[in-house]
């Protein structure tokens, strides 16, 4: 028996193409019955999140059940470039420990990603999708991954853009519960900062956008609500938290904009998230006392400051993947 993983991931393929390929929770187990089917072996698991989804396989014949597997996902791969990695023998055991312990995530060192292959392989053994390699292959990754994060500091400070906004407004607002967002565009680097918030237990996201069709789409992904653009400062009033990436070729907040809400506001604390490039936000906002005001060099440098800091965490938790993979080996 042989091991293959086909998969893709946010590095590999846009979020049109990832959606096309997601399961839900509920219904892994039986998208790993149809995997078994689709690739003609006796063992497999899906492993879907929001970020990747990935086909594991033990397979008698390695090539071919890639090629079978190849054919039947062809349909959802049409119209855009070929988005999948694969990975066979020990390179598919070493991927899927990297995987479980969140050195392959946008966000390195995520922890959520452990709890989301467990629930993968659950679902997949209930089915009956399951035996003697995968069995082995994933008990041994969840320990893999266990050791990763007890004995290494890799899950300390963030490295991405949204993740190190997220710390910086849980700074100014001790947390996130009672916190509503606003999203001026509604591009990949808007979507992925409230995302982020969302995913940090930000209460509601308002998204304004000029093609106002884009702004009902991310909102409703968001499970937020969508405005017109031209009515977002009658909205700024009531939220904490601003990100803004609309493309636009000059600044569209200024200083005298915000003055003008301030006592609507009750001058409370405004956080400005400006990812744009051009700037969306007039500079002398952030002098205004009450809000923060961080353009996309500030949070850049905060991310590379903590994912240097990391660098020698990476090079820890990858001697303690290829110690354990050389015991699976064996």
């Amino acid at each position: 028996m042989e091991l293959v993983c086909l998969g893709l991931n946010h590095k590999t393929a846009p979020v049109e193409v990832r959606e096309r390929f997601s399961v839900g929770t509920t219904r892994l187990g039986e998208a790993s019955q149809n995997l078994l089917e689709m690739a003609g072996t006796p063992e497999g698991v899906v492993v879907s999140t929001c970020n990747r989804t990935e086909f594991y396989l033990a397979a008698e014949d390695s090539a071919e059940a890639l090629r079978c597997l190849e054919i039947s996902l062809a349909d959802k791969v049409h119209g855009h470039e070929e988005p999948f990695y694969r990975h066979e023998k020990s390179e598919a055991a070493r991927h899927l420990c990297k995987v479980v312990s969140g050195l392959d995530s946008m966000l390195l060192g995520e922890t959520e990603i452990f709890g989301q292959v467990k629930q993968a392989y659950h679902a997949a053994h209930a089915a009956g999708t399951t035996g003697g390699m995968l069995n082995k292959l994933f008990q041994k990754a969840f320990s893999v991954g266990k050791k990763v994060r007890t004995q290494t500091a890799i899950q300390e400070g963030t490295t991405s853009i949204g993740n190190v906004a997220v710390e910086l407004a849980e700074k100014i607002f001790g947390h996130l519960k009672d916190s509503e967002v606003m999203v001026l565009g509604a591009g990949e680097m808007s979507r992925l900062t409230a995302q982020a918030l969302v995913s940090r237990g930000a209460k509601s996201i308002i998204v304004a956008n000029r093609t106002h069709d884009k702004a009902v789409e991310l909102a409703t992904e968001m499970k937020g609500r969508a405005v017109r653009f031209d009515d977002w400062l009658d909205v700024l009033k009531d939220v904490d938290v601003v990100i803004s990436s609309t493309g636009a070729p000059h600044t569209i907040i200024h200083s005298h904009e915000i003055e003008s809400v301030r006592r609507a506001r009750k001058f409370r604390p405004l956080f400005l998230i400006d990812i744009a490039v051009p700037r969306d936000i007039e500079h002398s906002a952030g002098e205004i006392e009450e809000v923060y005001l961080y353009d996309i060099d500030a949070l850049e440098q905060l991310a590379e400051e903590a994912k240097s800091r990391r660098v020698k965490q990476i090079e820890e938790c990858e001697k303690i993947i290829e110690a354990e993979l050389v015991k699976l080996i064996r």
